[in-house]
């Protein structure tokens, strides 16, 4: 079994890369999934729901990479672990998730576990999954673990660029220019080795570009967060005592 690939764009800097299907969906044996629990607006404009990743083959071995971490983590865990035995995994980079999150505690756990096993390969990942890895990864993390956490989703308020190395959707080039962050554009790498923070210009994808509006990530999630909070005030105003309810009895 074949567990780790390379696509077009990571292929080119000699990366591999290990994916499972984007946010939510359905599998073939009728199961609900969402491997991306703390999304936020960049599921409405994520690369990896779009273009070759809805190819019917793609996304058939992206949902069978998800099905045998469901089914059998431990098998998957072996299989891992034996792929990377092979001498073409020494001193090479592995990105964790080209789509897809760190969507469970045991499954992240399985993931820090090969991490040591496997000490000449080296690993990387973006994700939103910031309090787990607070808890999970950041007292002792593996030492061929770097990781970004990556704007645009339903935790974004607990970052810290200051102390926390982030990554940020911009709408282009010029506009990471202007915020004096640092684009990536080069090589994915630059996102966990590279001066931070970091910055990504947006997919030319016309749909998602709208969606986007020349925001960037974390603005266009903070609005969004606003507005929530706006909405559950109003609605605890109107169930207070001492209000007058607008519901109909």
């Amino acid at each position: 079994m074949t567990l780790l690939r390379q696509n077009r764009e990571l292929k080119k800097l000699g990366i591999w890369n290990w994916s499972l299907p984007a946010f939510a969906g359905k599998l073939p044996d009728g199961r609900n999934y969402n491997t991306c629990p703390s999304a936020g607006v960049c599921a409405q404009a994520c690369y990896a729901r779009n273009g070759t990743y809805l190819f019917p083959q793609v996304k058939a071995r992206h949902q069978k990479n998800l099905t045998l971490v469901l089914d059998d983590l431990p098998g998957w865990k072996s299989a891992m672990l034996e792929e990377l035995s092979r001498n073409k995994f020494d001193d090479a980079w592995v990105r964790i998730h080209d789509s897809g999150d760190f969507f469970s505690r045991s499954y992240l756990t399985a993931w820090l576990e090969v991490m040591h096993e496997r000490p000449r390969t080296r690993f990387y990942a973006y994700t939103k999954e910031v309090a787990m890895f607070r808890k999970l990864v950041e007292p002792s993390p593996p030492r061929n673990f770097w990781w970004v956490y990556s704007y645009g989703g339903t935790q974004d308020h607990s970052l810290d660029p200051d102390v926390d190395r982030v990554a940020d959707v911009f709408a282009d080039e010029a506009a990471i220019d202007e915020a004096g962050w640092h684009s990536q554009s080069e090589s994915d790498l630059r996102a966990v080795i590279g001066p931070a923070p970091v910055g990504i210009p947006a997919n030319n994808i016309t749909h998602f570009k709208a969606r986007q509006a020349g925001r960037r990530w974390s603005d266009w999630q903070a609005s969004v967060d606003a507005a929530r909070a706006q909405r559950r005030a109003r609605a605890r105003d109107t169930t207070s005592p001492g209000t007058t309810s607008t519901q109909p009895r």
